[in-house]
């Protein structure tokens, strides 16, 4: 069981530190994700983007961090959840997760709390979804939620405003998902590639669309204004190993380096480091799932393979995606070709015309039965998801 104990040692339990960027130009965003019930992690979402539970389920786990923090500013953003059967459990920072993730012991409040120089010159607000209701923003240590009375949360939302400055506005923002509507995922591997990359993030921004970007590890830091802009976008950020190396030729503890540097080197950039892995090639065995699964990773393959690497022809990649597209599709395309952007600028706004929705591979996943860490998956219908 994955989980933080009330009436461990005194403190904050902490994770990776927070990301700096520009934050003159962006601003200091909080970001969060919360396991549900019987569905696995959320996307990651950012300042007053509506985090919550499908349908029938509920918050069992949450973590959070911090986006854009100013240069020299020390702090983090805590957090704390009471659990029911377990009580309030230690405070938590740096997306490390706290609540559990085995079990169905819902979370029923929130506090949370910016700390250092942070906390100086900002304040936390947090909102959570209750009794078929959003709490009023509380901030700063306050509890969101109502405990012992059964009740659970199934949706929070989290926004960091300047120190004594109005609150957020009360109409949560960022994708809403129709469950009821058609939907795809768009995949992109090999990258990034910050031409290529921006140009199929300018497509995503303005239609609408959100794709899943499987980096390769050493090409994410030269290409971190990329990987940036996916996060802000709430686009989903991917494992596609350090070196674009087979899983099936590594050992037991390459895979581990492997995934595991490129996980690092996304999450310093990002925020967030992924917990969707594709497999280089596709290629696959019982052994490396074992591995990802035992990381809390789940492995992505595909439903329709483009074969953008191989034509370089931007009709056939067109062809290849409307001419075959279902609800619950996982599309496979590389956003290292420029014909591939010159197919995703045809591509999506087809799609979207058609009536379907372009989510993330999570995403789509929330809204078809979850996944499951050491398992793969390259569809996923209504009936049907692996």
């Amino acid at each position: 069981m994955r989980l933080t104990v009330a009436g461990m040692a005194a403190g904050i339990i902490g994770g990776i530190k927070p990301i700096v960027a520009n934050a003159e130009e962006e601003g200091l965003k909080a970001c969060y994700s919360g396991f549900f019930y019987a569905r696995g992690w959320s996307g990651m979402h950012e300042d007053n983007t509506l985090c919550q539970a499908p349908a029938g389920s509920y918050l069992t786990s949450f973590q959070a961090s911090v986006r854009n923090q100013p240069e020299g500013m020390t702090g983090t953003l805590a957090y704390q959840v009471y659990v029911n059967g377990l009580g309030w459990l230690d405070w938590a920072e740096n997306l490390v997760e706290t609540g559990t993730t085995d079990t169905p012991a819902p979370v029923e409040a929130l506090r949370m709390r910016l700390t250092g120089q942070l906390a100086e010159n900002y304040d936390v607000y947090y909102s959570v979804f209750q009794s078929d209701a959003w709490s009023p923003w509380t901030k700063n240590e306050e509890t969101a939620g109502v405990t012992d009375q059964g009740l659970m949360i199934s949706g929070i939302k989290v926004s960091i405003t300047t120190k004594d400055g109005e609150q957020p506005p009360d109409i949560p923002a960022g994708p809403v998902i129709d469950y009821n509507r058609p939907m795809v995922a768009l995949t992109f591997d090999d990258g990034p590639n910050l031409p290529v990359t921006n140009r199929i993030l300018d497509v995503l921004e303005s239609n609408g669309a959100r794709g899943t970007f499987f980096m390769v590890g050493n090409r994410v830091p030269a290409n971190a204004d990329a990987v940036r802009r996916m996060a802000a976008l709430n686009c989903q950020v991917g494992n596609h190993t350090f070196d674009h190396k087979y899983l099936t030729k590594m050992t037991d503890a390459g895979i581990r380096t492997s995934v595991g540097q490129t996980n690092d080197n996304v999450k310093n950039i990002a925020g967030v480091a992924p917990v969707l892995m594709r497999p280089t090639g596709g290629f696959y065995n019982q052994a490396s799932l074992d591995v990802l699964g035992s990381m809390g990773m789940s492995a992505v393959m595909w439903s329709i393979d483009t074969l953008d690497w191989k034509t370089r022809d931007p009709a056939k990649t067109i062809s290849a995606v409307l001419d075959h597209v279902q609800d619950g599709d996982i599309i496979l395309m590389h956003d290292l070709y420029g014909t591939t952007a010159d197919a995703v600028e045809v591509i999506v706004p087809e799609l979207a015309a058609r009536g379907y929705q372009m989510v993330t591979v999570s995403e789509l996943a929330e809204a078809r039965g979850g996944m499951v860490p050491g398992h793969v998956y390259s569809r996923f219908r209504l009936q049907q998801n692996k």
